[in-house]
């Protein structure tokens, strides 16, 4: 155990003086504080009313139900507002009721709603006094968000095994992994010492993730539970390409084919009707995604997780048997 830890703290000390591994580390945080400024909340509207703060505060309050407001001090501030490049109307209070401000060239209808709802602002009309009800289909997380966290995640997944790959290019650059024949350590104890750094720091980037965007009540026994069993595809490619693989360029150029696959599942598991899901059975990573997509959405259940979980392992291990003579040569 010793051994693998030190093959694993070696491993540490290149990441940090290496550029590029020091990349991939921080590049999951950063797309993650992009989705968390970026992507729409579930109920974010896309109607942008500009009203003034001197009007009603009951006024306001009820337009905040249903659309985006933007308050402002002036009425030259909210028709500066108004005019600018995005579709934006304005509400303002006049003698004789309300003023609705637009630029001209909005898109069609766009000024319909925020009229429409001024109107039965006036006359009184609240959700508890019409004939309409509320159909929810129990969507409590955003569904683009969530697209987007678990996607990146996968990319956290491909980037474990960049991250190994990089790892055997410069143990073969310092003509050290030969030396795993004449040494105290296994080849198995060296897999897995240079498996350790991926693993480490892609379960740490989807829990900081998961973090950063908000998800703090997922099942994070489940989320972890899929991104390792996911990884392990992951850090088979990694080794192999950092066995094929001449210099760093082509280590990385190497696994980031992963994305083909991944992209692929994503689009299938997203774009195929029901009867043509099965079709991506292939794929790893679809199981991955769909398991991920079920917890980040807080609909998953055991059953299914654990199904998904059992595909992964089942495709992973048939890409591992295939691969061993190739790991063995290249370790030799």
């Amino acid at each position: 155990m010793s051994k693998i830890f030190r093959i694993f703290r070696k491993d540490t000390k290149i990441a940090t003086r290496d550029a590029i591994l020091i990349y991939i580390i921080i590049i999951p945080i950063i797309l993650a504080v992009g989705i968390l400024l970026f992507a729409p909340g579930l109920n974010d509207s896309s109607v942008k009313i500009a009203m003034l703060k001197s009007d009603e505060a009951e006024h306001v309050a009820y337009m905040e139900k249903y659309a985006q407001i933007e308050l402002f001090n002036n009425i030259e501030d909210l028709e500066r507002r108004v005019n600018k490049r995005d579709d934006v109307v304005g509400i303002a209070p006049t003698d004789n009721g309300y003023e609705i401000i637009v630029q001209g060239n909005e898109a069609e209808g766009l000024a319909d709603y925020p009229e429409i709802l001024n109107s039965l602002y006036e006359l009184g009309v609240t959700e508890e006094n019409t004939t309409a009800t509320n159909l929810s289909f129990e969507k409590t997380v955003p569904p683009l968000k969530t697209k987007l966290v678990n996607m990146l995640i996968l990319l956290v997944v491909m980037l474990a095994g960049m991250i190994i790959s990089l790892g055997i290019v410069e143990e073969k650059s310092d003509n050290t992994i030969s030396a795993v024949n004449v040494t105290p350590v296994s080849q198995t104890g060296f897999v897995l010492g240079k498996s350790a750094l991926g693993s480490i720091t892609s379960l740490v980037s989807i829990i900081l993730v998961l973090l950063i965007t908000g998800y703090h009540d997922v099942n994070w026994l489940m989320i972890i539970l899929v991104g390792f069993t996911s990884m392990l595809l992951s850090l088979i490619i990694g080794f192999l390409q950092g066995l094929s693989s001449s210099d760093v360029i082509e280590a990385a150029a190497g696994v980031k084919i992963m994305m083909l696959p991944i992209a692929g599942s994503i689009a299938g598991y997203e774009l195929l009707s029901d009867k043509w899901q099965w079709t991506m059975y292939w794929s790893p990573f679809y199981f991955a995604y769909k398991a991920n997509d079920m917890i980040l959405s807080k609909i998953a259940d055991w059953g299914t997780v654990i199904i998904c979980v059992v595909a992964v392992i089942v495709l992973t291990l048939l890409v591992y048997l295939i691969s061993i003579p190739k790991i063995r040569r290249g370790l030799s």
